[in-house]
């Protein structure tokens, strides 16, 4: 996954898993942090886009584009900040991924390119893979609800 992506799916299963009662106070640690990081850092980018619908694509999608401008993908802080709360949601709320569309495991590298999911329940699992090649997943939709199906 690129960092923009990374950050974007970062900040969306925090916010499926994050501001749920229930949540860990991992999760809402490392998704409060993110936001706090970010706001200071990237004033122009609106990271509470999510919190409504953390399934939305045009949400995801619209972040991500605020993301690139800012240059936050460049920025290790927030990358760093990213992947912890990646890491808390996989290991308290792994759930929330699937909801986004997202599950990642033991992923090794080379190269992997995952492109506008939208789910609502298992859009692409990935698990225990030592990619040495290139592994392009693009589109996929998964169980997303009616009315919100793209166009054939």
């Amino acid at each position: 996954m690129d960092p923009v992506s990374v950050i974007v799916t970062a900040l969306a299963a925090g916010a499926a898993a994050g501001l749920k009662p229930t949540a860990e106070q991992a999760i809402r640690d490392s998704y409060s942090a993110i936001k706090a990081l970010i706001r200071r850092k990237y004033s122009g980018v609106s990271v509470d886009l999510l919190e409504s619908d953390p399934a939305s694509e045009e949400r995801r999608r619209r972040l991500e584009e605020d993301l690139r401008r800012s240059e936050a993908a460049d920025d290790e802080e927030v990358l760093s900040q990213a992947r912890a709360v990646l890491e808390a949601v996989e290991q308290h709320a792994p759930e929330a991924l699937e909801a986004v569309g997202v599950t990642l495991q033991d992923i090794q590298g080379a190269s992997l390119k995952i492109s506008r999911v939208r789910a609502s329940g298992s859009g692409v699992k990935v698990k225990g893979a030592d990619i040495s090649g290139d592994i392009e997943i693009d589109g996929v939709d998964a169980g997303v609800k009616g009315r919100d199906r793209p166009n054939p």
